[in-house]
């Protein structure tokens, strides 16, 4: 491991200066550039470069004043707001680890998370959509005897903010705790966040990065487009997952640009976002750049600055990337990524102008990969094996469970399907826990999924196998987003048999639903929709 970080500093991969290091440049040169534009249902708030650098040393020392020492762990169970840019920086000042939980997660997620972390400090909500999320808190922090401090913040426009306010942001901390912040703050290479993975297929795991490993895969991801300071990006995912802060967040900050976000992830206010903070760069899964699509469709707006479109979670399918050319006049560019190692490969400018329809890019940042091929296949598809400067250091607390992912070379089971693209790159087929054999052969999962979504009558599709019977193959199944008319079964088999697939690989079984199951990120609950449809008919 040490040889590897010595060659990652040689390439420039890794460094010796931190996010904090670029925080007080840009203050430096450009401290009126704005570095954070939030809006939504809490009005708009826009801080610069100068503020940031203040309230992120004000947040720090908060953190102090609550009896957090370097090397400590806080949990941040948060919506998007304003506040996490200076908070999610704040740690890095006080030398304290962050651990995040999604906000969809309720009791089961909640218990294991603070279980496993035993954080000093929960930030959470006192309640979110209704729920009760910081009486649960409470309640559960009484099983962690780490746990010292529940803060509450109030759902953005719901009411009273004054004790979240006034402890983080209120009262001059920064100025009490100058003296003690001297030579707290991380160095570039120690622990600093538990990313839980999204648990789609089984329990989250706390994914562990470091500043280098988060900035090796900004550099890699920035170079690709050439970004720079003139940068202003959205994401609009959770900024406590890890595409939200660090893709939406410290990539802007560390280019010297823009981050802009909303508290929610409501269409209408994005693109009118998009227009009034002249965002340069999306990032965005497919599900939700739909919904842009739509809105952009229904109401126009001027998005004169927007250049790079970039899609995630899932696959692109080429309908998706026609009507981003018609609705924004731009190319559509695709990228594969864990929260276990961020965005690994990505589609190029250089590459075919569709090329995201049929690939999920090549590797960025000294990414190196390995497919090891499935028996019976001869297309090449096979178990995807990754390593290089943006993998995590482990799973927290479960080195046994992240060794059994590595090999002998230091490389990760990605526990994805995929093939070789043809230029260098790969095509995601599916998940290795999500294979379905027919006839001792794997049915191109992802492949079928994107066929059945170039049929008119579908919006939105799913492939999962089900039991059929003692001793046979599993059923294809495809649950179907319909259009206005819904397809048939007879339809969609006709379909794929015009489309070149092999008739062992046809859907036996046809399910309509108005939505698909998603994670917060956008990828399909494959695992539920399973559950859901396991018994026959």
């Amino acid at each position: 491991m040490a040889d590897d970080q010595q060659v990652y500093r040689q390439r420039g991969w890794w460094r010796d200066q931190t996010f904090l290091d670029d925080l007080r440049a840009h203050a430096r040169r450009n401290p009126a550039k704005p570095a954070v534009v939030c809006t939504g249902g809490r009005g708009t708030r826009v801080l610069d470069y100068a503020e940031l650098a203040k309230l992120t040393d004000r947040c720090a020392g908060a953190l102090l004043e609550l009896g957090v020492r370097p090397g400590d762990m806080i949990a941040i169970h948060l919506t998007n707001r304003w506040e996490l840019a200076p908070l999610f920086l704040g740690c890095m000042r006080a030398g304290v680890q962050v651990c995040t939980l999604l906000p969809d997660y309720r009791r089961q997620n909640i218990q294991t998370v603070l279980g496993l972390a035993r954080p000093r400090v929960l930030i959470t909500m006192a309640e979110i959509d209704g729920f009760p999320l910081g009486e649960l808190s409470v309640e559960l922090a009484q099983s962690v005897p780490e746990l010292e401090h529940v803060v509450q913040a109030a759902a953005p426009g719901s009411g009273d903010e004054r004790g979240f306010e006034q402890l983080f942001f209120g009262t001059v901390w920064e100025e009490k705790y100058a003296a003690d912040l001297d030579g707290c703050e991380l160095g570039p290479d120690d622990p600093y966040i538990l990313f839980f993975t999204s648990g789609t297929t089984g329990e989250p795991k706390g994914a562990v990065h470091t500043l280098n490993t988060l900035y090796a895969a900004i550099r890699g991801e920035a170079g690709v487009f050439g970004l720079g300071e003139e940068v202003v990006m959205a994401t609009f995912t959770i900024n406590t997952h890890y595409t939200g802060l660090v893709q939406g967040m410290l990539m802007p900050l560390m280019l010297g640009g823009t981050m802009a976000y909303l508290d929610a992830p409501e269409s209408a206010m994005a693109l009118d976002l998009f227009a009034r903070a002249g965002v340069t760069t999306l990032y965005v899964a497919p599900w939700f750049l739909r919904n842009l699509l739509d809105e952009q469709r229904a109401r126009p707006r001027s998005l004169t600055t927007l250049r790079w479109v970039i899609c995630g979670s899932s696959p692109v399918s080429p309908h998706l990337i026609e009507e981003v050319r018609e609705e924004f006049g731009l190319r559509l560019f695709s990228l594969w990524g864990m929260t276990e190692n961020g965005p690994v490969t990505i589609t190029r400018p250089a590459d075919p102008p569709d090329w995201a329809a049929h690939s999920d890019g090549s590797p960025i940042s000294d990414m190196e990969l390995r497919i090891d091929p499935l028996p019976g296949r001869d297309d090449g598809e096979g178990v995807l094996w990754v390593r290089g400067p943006t993998q995590c250091l482990g799973y927290y607390k479960r080195d046994e469970l992240y060794a059994s992912f590595l090999d002998a070379d230091g490389y990760f089971n990605t526990g994805d399907l995929v093939r070789p693209d043809g230029r260098g790159g790969i095509r995601i087929t599916g998940r290795a826990e999500e294979t379905i054999f027919r006839h001792a052969i794997s049915v191109p999962i992802r492949q079928l999924e994107t066929t059945i979504e170039r049929h008119p009558k579908v919006h939105r599709a799913a492939v999962i196998g089900l039991p059929a019977g003692r001793g046979e193959d599993e059923m294809v199944c495809a649950v179907v987003v319909p259009m206005d008319d819904p397809p048939s079964l007879n339809e969609l088999r006709e379909h794929v048999r015009d489309a070149g697939v092999m008739e062992i690989h046809w859907p036996e079984r046809l399910e309509l639903v108005d939505e698909l199951p998603v994670t917060l990120t956008g990828k399909i609950r494959k695992v539920e929709l399973k559950k859901r449809y396991a018994r026959p008919r």
